[in-house]
């Protein structure tokens, strides 16, 4: 199956000279959703994942059926105020801006192994963030894991070296 068959290009949003990258398509087709969900749970069915941490807000949608597909929790990285709990959060800088995400304080015992999930990878700032919270409750992380790697945008390189599994490169 070509997966990008199922991305829309949108110029111009959400500001003119960019191109945003619409999943929608993908994620509302029940064929193409399934095939990417297991073509990412493949790539890490052997690695002894303990936790699937999926970035707001389409990294829920992938990172929760991929911690399904892998038998193993999930933990949202969310944006402020929206966890009930204590929680630790970072800052960090977007294309357009700066954000912030939290995650509980307890969601990660130490030592435990994680899969940092995306929709797409662009600048790398988002999923930057979510690795330096999974680090600071004693996260390992194993690898990150995307649909989509826009490669022009530099992101991969934020990661340090880390593996890195996505589906498509735009």
């Amino acid at each position: 199956m070509n997966l990008r068959d199922y991305i829309r290009d949108i110029p111009d949003f959400p500001q003119k000279g960019i191109i945003f990258r619409d999943l929608t398509p993908l994620l509302s087709n029940a064929d193409a959703l399934s095939f990417a969900v297991d073509q990412l749970a493949t790539q890490f069915r052997t690695d002894h994942i303990d936790k699937v941490v999926g970035v707001e807000a389409r990294g829920f949608i992938i990172g929760a059926a991929l911690a399904y597909a892998l038998h193993v929790g999930f933990i949202p990285a969310r944006k402020p105020g929206k966890l009930p709990y204590k929680s630790v959060r970072r800052e960090y800088e977007l294309e357009y801006g700066v954000s912030i995400l939290e995650m509980h304080e307890d969601a990660i015992k130490h030592g435990e192994r994680i899969l940092i999930v995306d929709d797409l990878l662009a600048t790398g700032g988002t999923v930057s963030a979510t690795a330096d919270l999974v680090r600071s409750l004693g996260g390992d992380i194993v690898a990150y894991a995307f649909l989509v790697t826009l490669k022009d945008l530099g992101g991969i390189e934020k990661l340090g070296g880390s593996r890195v599994v996505s589906l498509l490169d735009l």
